[in-house]
């Protein structure tokens, strides 16, 4: 998944480009773009929060933390992923 050069040449295809192969191929884009935006951003709010002086190896409160960290994080974007995907089903069925 290293761009879309590739994936979209005029091959066996006779030239012609199936809509729903690249919305497929789109959507997954964005899931990937979306988790690397989801780790890097847990990453940075734990370390800020759980290393003070960051050395060549973590101590054990330091690695209880992170652990912590990253659990609660994930919990509160599950959270919050969940309800808004409700909330989009809601308003979908309302039209």
């Amino acid at each position: 998944m290293d761009g879309f050069g590739s994936d979209f040449s005029a091959g066996g295809s006779g030239g012609k480009i199936d809509a729903g192969t690249i919305m497929e191929q789109v959507k997954v884009q964005i899931a990937v773009a979306n988790a690397q935006e989801l780790l890097q951003r847990m990453t940075d709010k734990c370390f800020k929060k759980c290393i003070g002086k960051p050395g060549s190896s973590l101590d054990n409160s330091e690695q209880k933390c992170i652990a912590m960290c990253m659990d609660r994080y994930m919990d509160a974007w599950n959270t919050v992923s969940r309800t808004y995907n409700s909330r989009l089903q809601r308003e979908r069925a309302r039209m």
